[in-house]
């Protein structure tokens, strides 16, 4: 298997994770009591994992890693691949290998493929209802911290484009920058003068559109407004610059904010609430 995210270190998420779960290192203090103590040393189990819903899948290769990191003679056999639509009662993985290493490890590889899945699903949900209009989907940088990046690849998953990573790879300028700066021109002046390629500028008011174009805005949020303000304020902008919809999208909202001619709509619902998917480990003897 192999599996690798920029910006994230896969060996310290399995060890961290399973040090957390075992109260430190296997092997240096860290125990599983329940399966040392009831399973016999050389049991053997295998095991389906399956999705009790329909899902968009995600995080497989992970759970892999956490069986792997184990037991390295584990035999794996993974079903779908992370990214696939499947209906409820799908089997995702088949494994077979040390029983106590197994148990140990299900918990850990079941949260992060039950999270990341309903990540997945959600996005592929708001993904569905906006398909044929134009529109992009982003995710947000409203995450669990220390796993953005994990969440922000299960958003690609369900068919969404991240949004900034972090604070580093863009500038947003919001009513909290602006008010501290003195004016929506300091601000997007002042990030020019440093040398920031892509300036993004929250406006959520109509008459704040032209000040922020002409002090040099690259890319419009357009903050809070209902479909037929952001419909005037889209063609106000006149694609001088992409123009994105942010704050009360839902499911049953963003068809409407959609067709009126955004590039793009961010929904932090994605990663701040979505559901954890029905994801379950069953064993038989092997």
């Amino acid at each position: 298997m192999t599996f690798s995210l920029p910006g994230f270190d896969l060996d310290a998420f399995i060890a961290s994770t399973l040090a957390e779960d075992l109260g430190g290192p296997l092997g240096a203090g860290g125990r599983d009591v329940t399966s040392e103590s009831v399973i016999p040393a050389g049991a053997m189990f295998t095991g389906v994992m399956d999705s009790r819903d329909a899902v968009t899948v995600a995080g497989l290769p992970i759970a892999e890693a956490f069986f792997r990191a184990l037991d390295p003679d584990v035999q794996i056999e993974t079903l779908v691949a992370d990214g696939d639509q499947v209906p409820a009662g799908t089997d995702l993985m088949r494994l077979h290998g040390r029983a106590r290493a197994m148990l140990t490890a299900e918990r850990s590889a079941l949260n992060t493929v039950q999270h990341l899945t309903g990540i997945a699903t959600m996005t592929r949900s708001y993904v569905d209802r906006i398909a044929g209009t134009g529109a992009t989907l982003l995710d947000t940088r409203k995450t669990i911290p220390g796993l953005r990046v994990l969440e922000k690849y299960a958003t690609r998953m369900g068919g969404a484009k991240n949004h900034r990573m972090g604070l580093w790879d863009a500038a947003m300028i919001k009513d909290n920058h602006i008010a501290v700066a003195g004016s929506v021109e300091a601000a997007v002046g002042a990030a020019r003068a440093a040398g920031i390629a892509q300036i993004i500028v929250e406006v959520d008011r109509i008459d704040q559109i032209e000040p922020a174009i002409a002090a040099g805005a690259t890319h419009l949020l357009l903050d809070n407004m209902p479909p037929e303000v952001l419909r005037g304020a889209v063609t106000l902008v006149g694609k001088r610059v992409p123009t994105e919809a942010s704050g009360g999208i839902r499911l049953e909202n963003i068809r409407a904010v959609a067709e009126t001619g955004v590039d793009y709509i961010s929904v932090g619902r994605l990663t701040q609430s979505a559901p954890a998917a029905d994801v379950g480990l069953d064993f038989t003897h092997g």
